[in-house]
């Protein structure tokens, strides 16, 4: 271990937490900002920003600049992300951490410190509350963090980023091809715009107009609606095996999901309602994140919140996985459960689908198997330098690498 200083990340950064969402106080401009469900583990979700009405003078105290560091509070206190200026005029809410380091430290350095920090559990000796965890700006400013010379420093951030950089490359072309196959959908069975529509005609159905050939089905006569289930907790040799185990908290936000954070024995799968799931399987959640599905990339089982979803009379798949996602909102707003929404199977016996002819769904997935497989390979890609970057990390962080030997 090199001998470098360690500070309490207080005396090293000036620490903010955001501010309350209160209607009486809601004076000044409304300006976009971020609340928990916004930050994730290096990056940002943008897609659901909310406004709040901030003053003038709340501007600079609540205010992001690029290089803050944005950490939640609550929720998975400690989990952060490197703020650059994506959405101009940002602003947090209570529920976060706004930290601007000292010149002592490289902004990109201390979030790779947080983050190794956070992976490791390190934040855990800091948080309060018995069942709901906080990381309150007290303790936060106990934190002990590294200090090391400034160019090790950039060196170290330098070879983490590089990673990072990589990894944000591949996530762009990987969301670029799933909109292409979205889009694809639409128009081929949304819009009824397939190559030769012009020569077909439409007919009347009871979900409107479709073209000639296809059928209105309910959804469980082309597809097959299986359960999940979940081994006995407590029993040490139903666990840590070969084997994926798929819950609601492994929904990618990206088609494939490439692996879990639970895996079951063999034995500990006989002994649940679920089955070893060959690829391509439709998953989709049930309970907590109602209405999300994911394609597995390799076998995998699955817990009694999600639902595995199988084609039958020659619906391909990954055909099956993007009717699901157009059916989203359907199921979102068709759930059954006592205390909380849930997708039951007499929502999926219920919806009703136009089934196209097979030479349109053949010559779809001729044109979009290739755009899978791109993605899966993409995000195998993308997994692999996770992993990669993570082995390095706490190495680079102890003094294991020396980084002035590498050139």
């Amino acid at each position: 271990m090199p001998n470098w200083e360690k500070s309490p990340l207080g005396a090293v950064a000036d620490l903010c937490l955001g501010k309350m969402l209160d209607q009486d106080k809601n004076r000044g401009e409304p300006l976009p900002y971020l609340a928990n469900v916004n930050v994730r583990w290096g990056e940002f979700d943008l897609g659901n920003l909310r406004t709040m009405r901030f003053e003038s003078h709340e501007r600079e105290r609540y205010g992001l600049k690029a290089g803050d560091i944005v950490m939640c509070e609550g929720g998975e206190p400690g989990r952060c992300a490197i703020w650059m200026e994506q959405v101009p005029g940002m602003m947090i809410q209570k529920a976060l951490h706004r930290i601007r380091p000292h010149d002592v430290l490289d902004f990109r350095f201390l979030y790779y410190d947080l983050f190794n920090i956070g992976k490791r559990r390190g934040f855990d000796q800091y948080f309060t509350g018995a069942t709901i965890k906080h990381l309150p700006g007290e303790k936060l400013a106990k934190v002990e963090v590294d200090v090391p010379p400034l160019p090790i420093q950039r060196r170290i951030a330098g070879i983490l980023t590089a990673y990072d950089e990589l990894i944000e490359n591949s996530q762009r072309r990987i969301k670029i091809l799933e909109s292409m196959a979205r889009a694809l959908y639409r128009e081929w069975f949304v819009h009824f715009r397939f190559p030769g529509h012009e020569s077909v005609p439409r007919v009347p159905s009871p979900l409107g107009e479709i073209p000639q050939g296809w059928e209105v089905k309910k959804f469980t006569e082309i597809a097959d609606v299986l359960s999940g289930g979940t081994p006995k907790t407590d029993i040490a040799e139903y666990w840590n095996g070969e084997i994926p185990f798929f819950t609601p908290r492994d929904v990618p936000d990206c088609f494939y999901v490439q692996d879990t954070d639970k895996h079951v024995t063999d034995l500990g799968l006989s002994k649940c309602a679920s089955a070893n799931y060959p690829p391509d399987t439709v998953f989709i959640t049930a309970r907590g994140t109602v209405g999300k599905v994911a394609l597995p990339s390799v076998p995998m089982a699955m817990n009694q919140s999600c639902y595995a979803l199988r084609g039958k009379q020659g619906i391909p798949q990954r055909f099956l996985f993007l009717m699901t996602l157009q059916q989203v909102d359907y199921l979102k707003t068709n759930t059954g459960g006592a205390t909380f929404d849930t997708i039951v199977v007499d929502t999926f016996r219920r919806m009703e689908i136009v089934k196209p002819s097979r030479e349109v769904v053949t010559n779809f997935a001729e044109k979009t198997d290739a755009i899978f497989e791109q993605v899966n390979t993409l995000q195998r890609q993308t997994q692999n330098l996770r992993r990669t970057r993570d082995l390095l990390l706490p190495r680079l962080l102890s003094g294991q690498i020396d980084v002035e030997t590498i050139s």
